[in-house]
Order: C-alpha cells, then sequence, then structure tokens
C-alpha cells in the first residue's frame, strides 16, 4: 500500500511539473503556432484570387498537420493526455487528387483552429506560471524595494502589498492546473480526430474483432464436431454393425445372441444420447434455443439455473435486433457465471430495462468486487480471475454497445451493458 501510495505522490508530482513546464515553456509554440494560423488564413484569403491560392493552401496545411503532431506529442509528455493520431491522408495518386484530399481534410483545418485558439490560453498559462508569480514576489517584497530605492515613503494602504502578494501566491497552483486544463480539453477537442472519423475507426476495429471472434468459433466448432460428435456418429455406427451381426443372417438357422444383443442396443442407445447433447452443446452457441421466446423468457431461465441467487427485474417493452438480443443473452450468461465462480457472491441481482431506442442490462453482486476490464485485476472479478470482460467488451462493441464496471475492492459489483435496440 505504501509503495501504490508513494508511486500515485510522484505521478501527481510530474503532471503538476509538467503543467508547470507547458504553461512556462508553451508560449513560444503558442505564439508561433497563432501567427502561423492567422498568417495561413490572410495569405490564403488573398492568394485566393490567383492560382498561387490553392497550392499555398496545401502546402500550409500539410504544415499544420506536422505542427499538430509536434502539439501532441507535447500535451502527451508534458500533460499526461495521450491524444489518438488523426486517420493519415489516404494514399491517392495524382497530384489533383492529393491536392484535394488535402483541402477537404478536417483534421488540418481543426489543426488551424486548435493554433488560434491555443494563444490566448497560453499566454494566460505563462502569465500564470511566470507573470503571477513574479508579481507576487515583487508585492512581497515591496518595502524592501521602497527602502533601496531611498524615495519618499509610500502611501499607507501600500503597506498591504506583502499580503495581497501572499494572497496571490496562494492562487498561483490553481491558476495552472486551470490553465492545464484546458491546454487538455483543447487539445481532446481538436488535435485528435473528428468525430464521424473516431465513429469509423471504432466501427472498423469492433468488426475486426467480431470476424476474429466469428472464425475463431468456426474454427472451434469444426474441431468439435470432427475431435467428438463425428467420433461419437462412428462409434455408433460400430456398435450398430456390431448388433446387426448379433442378430446373425436370417439364411442360417444361427439364433442370435439374445444378452449380447441388449448389451449393444444399450450402448448405441448411449451414444446416440450422448451425441444428441454433444449436438445441443454446440448449437447454443450459434442460436440459444431459450431465445425463440425473446429475452423476457431467455434471461428469467438462465438465472433459474445460477447456483448464486438471483433476483431478476425486466421491462422489455419492445423486442430489438436479434443480434442485439444475442448479445444481451450471452452477456448476462458471462456476467452469471463471473458471479458464481469468482466473485465469492451470496445473492445477484439481474435487471433489464429497455426505453428510448436502448436497452441496459446490469448484473449486481454482494461478492469481493475488484472487477476490471484491463489485466492485473483483483483475483475476484477482473479478468485477470478469469472472467473474461474484455472480450464482453469487445462482442458488445461489435453491435455499438459499451460496458461499465462499477466495482470497489470488497464490493459489491455493478456491470452494465448498455446497446442500441437496433441496429
Amino acid at each position: 500500500m505504501t509503495e501504490t501510495a508513494s508511486r500515485q505522490r510522484r505521478a501527481c508530482f510530474s503532471l503538476h511539473t509538467g503543467e508547470w513546464a507547458f504553461a512556462a515553456l508553451g508560449l513560444p509554440l503558442a505564439l508561433l503556432g497563432g501567427v502561423y494560423a492567422v498568417a495561413v488564413l490572410y495569405v490564403g484569403a488573398l492568394l485566393s484570387l490567383t492560382v498561387l491560392g490553392l497550392p499555398f493552401v496545401v502546402v500550409a496545411l500539410l504544415g499544420a498537420r506536422g505542427i499538430g503532431t509536434l502539439h501532441r506529442w507535447l500535451v502527451a509528455r508534458l500533460l499526461g493526455v495521450r491524444v489518438e493520431q488523426p486517420t493519415p491522408l489516404p494514399g491517392n495518386t495524382g497530384v489533383f487528387a492529393r491536392g484535394r484530399a488535402v483541402l477537404t481534410d478536417p483534421v488540418a483545418w481543426r489543426t488551424l483552429l486548435y493554433l488560434v485558439l491555443r494563444l490566448p490560453v497560453g499566454v494566460l498559462g505563462f502569465a500564470a506560471a511566470v507573470g503571477l508569480p513574479l508579481a507576487c514576489g515583487w508585492l512581497i517584497g515591496f518595502p524592501l524595494w521602497a527602502r533601496l530605492l531611498d524615495g519618499p515613503r509610500p502611501a499607507d494602504w501600500l503597506d498591504t502589498a506583502p499580503l495581497v502578494g501572499l494572497a496571490l501566491a496562494a492562487t498561483v497552483p490553481a491558476s495552472v492546473r486551470a490553465t492545464g486544463e484546458a491546454n487538455r480539453w483543447l487539445a481532446r477537442l481538436l488535435l485528435g480526430p473528428a468525430r464521424a472519423q473516431q465513429r469509423v475507426r471504432e466501427l472498423e476495429s469492433a468488426r475486426a474483432a467480431l470476424l476474429a471472434e466469428n472464425t475463431d468459433q468456426l474454427r472451434r466448432l469444426e474441431r468439435d464436431l470432427h475431435d467428438g460428435t463425428q467420433a461419437r456418429l462412428v462409434a455408433l455406427a460400430i456398435t450398430l454393425s456390431l448388433a446387426a451381426d448379433a442378430v446373425g443372417d436370417t439364411r442360417t438357422a444361427a439364433a442370435p445372441d439374445a444378452e449380447r444383443l441388449r448389451t449393444l442396443v444399450d450402448r448405441a442407445r448411449g451414444q446416440t444420447d450422448d451425441t444428441i447433447a454433444e449436438l445441443r452443446r454446440l448449437t447454443r452457441g450459434i442460436h440459444p434455443v431459450a431465445l425463440d421466446g425473446g429475452l423476457g423468457e431467455a434471461l428469467p431461465g438462465l438465472t433459474a439455473t445460477s447456483p448464486v441467487p438471483v433476483a431478476v427485474a425486466l421491462d422489455l417493452r419492445e423486442r430489438p435486433d436479434p443480434a442485439v438480443e444475442r448479445a444481451v443473452y450471452f452477456c448476462a450468461a458471462e456476467l452469471l457465471t463471473n458471479v458464481a465462480k469468482h466473485s465469492g457472491a451470496q445473492a445477484a441481482e439481474l435487471t433489464a430495462h429497455a426505453a428510448d431506442g436502448r436497452i441496459r442490462l446490469t448484473v449486481r453482486d454482494d461478492g469481493r468486487g475488484g472487477a476490471a476490464l484491463g489485466t492485473g485485476a483483483a483475483p475476484g472479478s477482473g479478468p485477470g480471475g478469469g472472467t473474461g470482460l474484455a472480450g464482453l467488451a469487445e462482442r458488445l462493441a461489435a453491435v455499438d454497445g459499451v460496458l461499465r464496471i462499477d466495482s470497489p475492492p470488497g464490493g459489491p459489483t455493478a456491470v452494465t451493458a448498455e446497446l442500441p435496440m437496433h441496429l
């Protein structure tokens, strides 16, 4: 615990130091960036009626992209905010196609806007980190400066200058933090990919995860059919062949061995039951039969099989799309399995609510807590304990859903999945 607290203190100190450095050293970059952005807009407007206008703007926008990369690096190193890299320009062939892509690039235009807005924020940050401390030092030492200058005695109200300096000095850390937060917000807003681009990237990532998961499922299904069900059917065929041999040839007078025949028939019946159970287990992962009646019937049946008592509260007035329905069902099954295997809970609650085009599933338990998406979570519920929450989040992302976890150490745990009703 002491080592963890020490690491947290070092991280906090490093973050505050970075804010001071960004505010003090970032003014030159803010000035250069602001001048660059204003010059680009001004000169681009002047040259817009000439043949040099578009080439100038294209080159300037490419330069703005490079400046944005520099500012993202500074924000990450000094302010501790990682701004995601925007989508690169398409690799179009041809000068005109490349120029058109640059002119319609939202990343470059957003970077120019960032440089314009960064200038006043940079000036305020420099004033808070450098100008305000210098002013405080001058006010605190004002009586000394008056004596050294050997001038006329200042007015009585100037005797309070040291108190004013101390009061202002107390506001310096808060002022630096405020400008640091403003710089973080501005960088996240304008230096990252546009919302539409971010959305496309998220959907592409979710699609890739879904395709990979489906490929793994198909390979696993093929392996199970080959190694399990096919082997059972072959064994069944052999048993039936032995039974046919035991019956004997009807053209001969030999009577069948009734005891051996009964044994073979019983074995064939058992192999048939095992094969049917194997097929049911394999097809359950493709489309649960319980979903034929909707989530309103499937979820209570799912909780009835849980070894931990589960209270159910459903408000499902509208049936979602089949893909969303399957995702909710498998999510509930995974979360209830986690509760039974890893949480140490004595009771749980499952709620599902559909409204305003969204469906929300929540599973709560009174277990030991510690669930998290990342690795290294507490052994009670996190993926390190084998719960597969990260994989569950990827499955939900494929249908535009999100997974939220509230699981402090010691519990209780509440995991919420929220999805759109229709894709």
